[in-house]
């Protein structure tokens, strides 16, 4: 048996309750105020079956004012009967409600003629005329216009069986993909609690299933099930369905929120997305407010257009960027709509190509070019869509887990997909995907980056690391830029930890460095264990002060000299320290201490140099303090 759902659209008052009601004997209105004024106000539902199949009826309201709860209806359908009275013709409505099919791709369409009874064969004539001016060129352009009348019943077969008909042709829903059901209602039912209702666009659930109700995060558990007003032990991706949730109150959950599988989709505050304007409406500038509306959900967004262009043209195709007021739940391939902040008009609609892309913004020509090309691979098979998504995200790169939330990709299908973009270029690199393109361009930029740095400081023993990933891609993941360096390391192309070399590099002083850098370690020798101060160093050199202080690093990293504290000793001269202070267990019969003004005396130096070397002494294991004293070991 067949699943199907079908919504109505069209104007107000031309007959799309009373239509539902004659093909299901149910009544959609069912609040008092709908029932008194004649008109509906919110989403109706009804169900029936029709042959061997099993359809869902989901109507929605006609007026101007209600069509954002239009839209909360018609995102789950498989097929719209537009309806269109047959004594008033095509108004505003229908119109804004046609496009808004169009935008949002419904897959299958019939136009239906209601009231056929209270207008003659020329009336109808010309009926038919006007609309098939505003489908020509759509998926509702037929020739076969359904004429019906839901007060004689005449037309209802042949209605029925146009909907069987769409019914054999609709592709099925995904039950295998993760549990998605946008929620259209949420109320209290005596002796039940929170009940829900929706259409599951994907996935299964079952009793017992625990799920959670996204963007709030909050995890409920289904306590019961029904499909078409029967209680079921689960239901399928394609059935409207009303569940039973146990784990929160109706007043914690409402329409606009959907029930999902645990980690499953995509919770966020920004996507990129391909967006359609339609021609009856002005130019879109770049930062303008928008609403968005996807699912059952509406919320205010900011647009960045892709590119330079300070505004999209009406009529016309763009790739954009769209900052959320509050977040949202998508997912790659979402169609959605767009209408203005005020008034609230129907603008166009787009398709989501990156729930939460990690490019930092779009207003670039190299932004619109990743845009383009993930919008050209987002309707080819499914990995190569990921390879778009992942390529555009750069050094970043996307997550292994975003497979599922971001790109869309079933669960039980993510081994296959990384076996495939792997084969097309896509490196696993810990628990993030990256281009390989990618990866050779930084590594390419990461050597020519180091290379030019030795140009230019020939006397420094690297490049700092921390400044290698600023300026070879500051947006790079932490694992990837470490991935990069390993492999130059393991290439032999780079060497060093904090400081990275090109493994060819040595550093050599030539020319005035070479007369300075000799200098300064003259100076310092000749010190020996009373080191000289910055201005005598800087006499002995003959050079500027930031000369000579590079060149004093150079031979700090050389180890000719050694930093004690903030003073600079020559290496060679403790080194003799060493040994000479090692020495005097001999001249001790084998034990040997000394004090703080034995030691100053012997060397002749003052308390600032004897403290220092007395410690580094204790660093070096060649004494230990005891008190007051130093026992040579």
């Amino acid at each position: 048996m067949t699943n199907l759902v079908v919504g109505t659209a069209g104007h107000i008052d031309h007959g799309k309750s009373t239509l539902v009601r004659a093909l299901t004997g149910i009544d959609p209105d069912r609040l008092k105020e709908e029932k008194a004024r004649g008109i509906t106000i919110e989403l109706g539902f009804a169900h029936t079956a029709i042959g061997e199949n099993r359809v869902a009826f989901v109507d929605v309201p006609g007026h101007e004012r209600f069509v954002r709860t239009m839209l909360a209806g018609v995102g789950g359908i498989d097929c719209v009967l537009l309806v269109v009275a047959a004594d008033e013709s095509v108004m505003p409505q229908t119109r804004e409600h046609f496009e808004i099919c169009r935008l949002l791709q419904i897959p299958r369409g019939i136009v239906v003629l209601t009231k056929a009874d209270a207008a003659d064969a020329e009336t109808r004539a010309m009926v038919r005329q006007d609309v098939a001016e505003l489908v020509k060129g759509s998926f509702l352009e037929s020739p076969d216009v359904i004429e019906v009348s839901a007060t004689t019943g005449d037309g209802l077969d042949t209605l029925r069986a146009a909907i069987v008909s769409q019914a054999n042709g609709i592709e099925r829903r995904p039950v295998t993909g993760s549990v998605r059901l946008p929620i259209d209602r949420a109320f209290t039912m005596k002796g039940f609690g929170t009940v829900i209702t929706g259409t599951l666009v994907s996935g299964r659930i079952a009793l017992d299933d625990e799920l959670a109700i996204v963007p709030s995060g909050r995890r409920v558990k289904i306590r019961g099930i029904q499909v078409h007003g029967t209680a079921a032990p689960f239901a399928s991706a394609g059935q409207r369905t009303a569940i039973n949730l146990g784990g929160i109150e109706v007043g914690q959950i409402g329409r606009g929120e959907t029930l999902a599988g645990l980690g499953t989709l995509c919770v966020t505050r920004r996507f990129d997305a391909a967006i359609d304007l339609l021609a009856t409406t002005k130019s879109l500038k770049h930062g303008a407010r928008v609403r968005v509306h996807n699912g059952t959900a509406e919320v205010l967004a900011r647009i960045s257009v892709a590119g330079i262009a300070p505004e999209i043209a009406t009529g016309t195709r763009a790739f954009v960027r769209l900052r959320l007021e509050s977040p949202a739940v998508l997912t790659r391939g979402d169609r959605f709509i767009i209408r203005a902040y005020s008034p609230p008009v129907t603008i166009g609609g787009g398709v989501v190509l990156d729930p939460a892309p990690t490019r930092p913004g779009v207003r670039s020509i190299e932004g619109l070019q990743c845009l383009a090309a993930v919008d050209r691979r987002a309707s080819r098979p499914e990995s190569e869509a990921v390879v778009a998504m992942v390529t555009a995200a750069g050094l970043a790169g996307m997550p292994r887990e975003a497979l599922v939330a971001r790109a869309g990709v079933a669960p039980e299908s993510t081994g296959g997909v990384m076996a495939s973009i792997h084969l097309q270029g896509i490196e696993a690199v810990g628990d993030r995907l990256v281009a390989a393109r990618h990866l050779d361009g930084a590594k390419d930029a990461l050597v020519m980056l180091v290379t030019a740095f030795h140009r230019a400081q020939p006397l420094s023993d690297g490049l700092p690391r921390e400044e290698a990933r600023e300026r070879v891609s500051a947006r790079a993941d932490a694992g990837v830029f470490e991935r990069i360096i390993d492999d130059l390391k393991k290439a032999k192309v780079l060497v060093g930890a904090d400081r990275l070399a090109l493994a060819s590099h040595t550093v050599a002083a030539t020319g005035e460095d070479a007369r300075v850098k000799a200098a300064i370690a003259s100076v310092y020798a000749a010190a020996g264990l009373k080191p000289p101060d910055a201005a005598v160093v800087q006499a002995a050199a003959g050079a500027p002060a930031v000369m000579v202080e590079k060149i004093t690093a150079v031979l700090l990293r050389e180890k000719v000299l050694v930093r004690l504290d903030t003073l600079v000793f020559d290496a060679g001269a403790l080194h003799a320290l060493k040994n000479e202070v090692r020495g005097m267990k001999s001249e001790g019969g084998g034990q040997a201490t000394v004090d703080v003004a034995a030691f100053k005396a012997r060397y002749g130096i003052s308390r600032k140099f004897a403290i220092p070397l007395l410690e580094y002494l204790d660093r070096e294991r060649v004494t230990r303090r005891t008190g007051d004293a130093r026992l040579v070991i």
